[in-house]
């Protein structure tokens, strides 16, 4: 019994040993597994190919990419070399971004065609009309394209913009919810919302129709002394957006997908540093 006690221990021993000699494991973020990080495809700027930038913006930790649509016969060239990247990268096109462009019919196709499953959508604020026929025609572009966005699983996704259109999250949830279709939510942008309100507010009053994110910083200091598109140029982290508050928000909405950085872009020294600050902000690490 005795020889048996003192082998049991010196083998505990030498276990303990090697587990302090092991290095540390890193511990999972909040968001790890959850949420999903991309930029938009025309952050990563040079001379490199279709191809080598998808390989690098993969190489470099990002999950997926977002380009913009691109419509009409003398684009689809470029078009099949985005489908033709990410299939060879394996790094998915998780969703196109087509800004106010009415031809909703024609994005969907395009996404469905590259594997995403949204259409980015900017609601239009024309001041030339009343705001009710406003209201009125640009809910008319997205519902007629809102049965073929459900036969083609691609959703419309619309983005809070500096418009001062829809700035309020009430006024946001009211117009997708008068789609009645789960094809039609809401592309929602942290730092937009900033020169208006707050982002955990917002998230509290849409919830779940947040399909998607897209990620920027914002400054009011900044943005009052200096002009107010300078408060977008703060790193991430390093503005008004309280991100421990947003994260909290994400978190009861049980938010899973991807977060898009909409950021100024650059090489890949500076798309590092914004998946690096991606996964600060996002607790991804």
């Amino acid at each position: 019994m005795h020889r048996r006690t003192v082998l049991k221990s010196a083998a505990a021993a030498s276990v303990a040993l090697a587990t302090q000699s092991l290095p540390n494991k890193a511990a999972a973020g909040q968001f790890t597994g959850k949420i999903k990080k991309a930029i938009k495809l025309h952050m990563a700027t040079g001379n490199e190919s279709v191809l080598e930038k998808f390989r690098m913006i993969r190489d470099i930790g990002f999950d997926g990419v977002e380009p913009r649509v691109k419509l009409g016969k003398e684009n689809e060239a470029l078009v099949r070399s985005y489908a033709q990247a990410s299939e060879a990268t394996g790094l998915p096109i998780h969703g196109v971004v087509h800004s106010s462009n009415p031809d909703l019919v024609g994005a969907i196709d395009q996404a469905k065609m590259l594997g995403a499953s949204s259409v980015l959508h900017v609601v239009r604020y024309d001041r030339k009309i009343s705001y009710l026929q406003n209201y009125e025609e640009t809910k008319q572009i997205i519902r007629q394209a809102v049965g073929h966005a459900e036969k083609q699983g691609v959703m419309i996704l619309c983005e809070n913009v500096w418009a001062s259109y829809l700035i309020e999250p009430m006024g946001m949830a009211r117009f997708i919810d008068s789609f009645d279709s789960p094809m039609v939510g809401i592309y929602f942008d942290v730092g937009n919302v900033v020169r208006w309100g707050w982002p955990q507010h917002w998230l509290e009053v849409i919830g779940r129709r947040a399909k998607k994110l897209d990620i920027k910083e914002y400054d009011l200091t900044v943005a009052m002394n200096e002009g107010m598109r300078e408060g977008f140029r703060k790193p991430l982290g390093e503005g008004s957006i309280e991100w421990a508050k947003v994260r909290a928000e994400l978190a009861k909405i049980d938010y899973h997908g991807w977060a898009t950085a909409e950021v100024k872009g650059g090489d890949r020294k500076r798309l590092v540093e914004i998946a690096e600050q991606m996964d600060r902000v996002l607790d991804l690490v």
